[in-house]
């Protein structure tokens, strides 16, 4: 997660409280995958909250991978062999090819029928645990409201499991080019206004600290600041790296948009989101493919009147975003 506010004069105390408040997550390590089946790790924390997890420096083009999703479906993208292993119903990745080497299968650990009980439940806790025993480093972060009881930390006490907090770097950009924008204007006017996709590509040229003074010289970038633009004298960029949640995010976001209550220098400013390039889903439960990269992000730009831009971005051949 990074945000930018261009022309920034004092950052408010509350937005620095709400990126301390972050939120840490947990490092899991070789958690047995039947674990996240189990009635009593569903009961604790998947039906009482949202509960996140992801398989740790997993490749979902050559490994197989898991994520734990906070509507409580266990999505599984597996090669073949493991596929047919465990026995349990699936469906070809569509980035498989002709010939089906990876299968995604879908656990909904919330329906009905799902019951510590039912054959479904038992079948499943058989495949993972007793058929083809699956262990996996798992990222894993809970949030809910007012709820007590069990901790991620609490619960998997036997498996070594460690606390951690998001990385925050902030940076002070001094004298620097930005492109004029106007909230009701997406194509941009040549001589007045830029455009969304000419703000897109200048904001990934800052976040990864391009120089816009488009020298013959340079042999890394020649790139310059889209026209028209106007000189900021500070600008500040914020940047936090982890297992950052939804809820979280929202919180950012919302406190953000409240910078614009007091008079402030700055017209626009952004937030942007990016997710894990291994992930097994991108956008809501579509599977996320790698191929040439693994992008999956989305970009507010929020403006003082609150008008806002929504960019949403994915890696080639993966679904459009909803």
């Amino acid at each position: 997660v990074s945000f930018l506010i261009p022309d920034c004069g004092i950052l408010p105390e509350v937005l620095k409280s709400t990126i301390a408040d972050i939120g840490e997550y947990y490092l899991v390590r070789n958690l047995a995958l039947h674990e996240l089946v189990a009635h009593e790790f569903i009961d604790a924390f998947v039906k009482k909250g949202s509960c996140y997890a992801l398989t740790y420096k997993t490749k979902i083009d050559q490994d197989n991978t898991a994520a734990l999703l906070p509507n409580g479906k266990l999505i599984l993208s597996v090669d073949k062999d493991t596929y047919e292993e465990l026995g349990l119903q699936g469906h070809p990745s569509r980035y498989s090819g002709k010939k089906a080497m990876r299968y995604i299968i879908t656990i909904d650990l919330t329906d009905a029928g799902f019951h510590p009980e039912s054959k479904k439940h038992s079948r499943v806790l058989w495949a993972l645990k007793e058929k083809k025993p699956l262990e996996f480093d798992f990222l894993m972060a809970w949030y809910s409201t007012g709820a007590e009881g069990s901790t991620l930390m609490s619960h998997f006490s036997k498996n070594q499991i460690k606390a951690l907090k998001p990385k925050v770097t902030f940076s002070t950009l001094r004298n620097l080019q930005c492109p004029v924008l106007r909230s009701t204007n997406l194509e941009g006017k040549q001589e007045e206004f830029c455009s969304t996709e000419e703000l897109f590509e200048w904001l990934g040229a800052v976040c990864n600290q391009v120089s816009f003074d488009n020298k013959s010289s340079s042999f890394l970038s020649t790139y310059c600041c889209p026209e028209p633009n106007t000189v900021v004298d500070k600008a500040f960029l914020c940047t936090i790296t982890g297992f950052i949640i939804p809820e979280k995010i929202i919180q950012l976001l919302e406190q953000l948009c409240c910078y614009f209550d007091e008079p402030k220098l700055a017209y626009w400013l952004t937030l942007t989101v990016h997710g894990f390039a291994d992930s097994p889903v991108s956008w809501r439960e579509s599977e996320h493919g790698f191929h040439k990269g693994g992008e999956n992000l989305y970009n507010f730009v929020i403006f003082r009147n609150l008008d806002y831009w929504l960019q949403m971005a994915v890696g080639t051949h993966d679904d459009c975003p909803p």
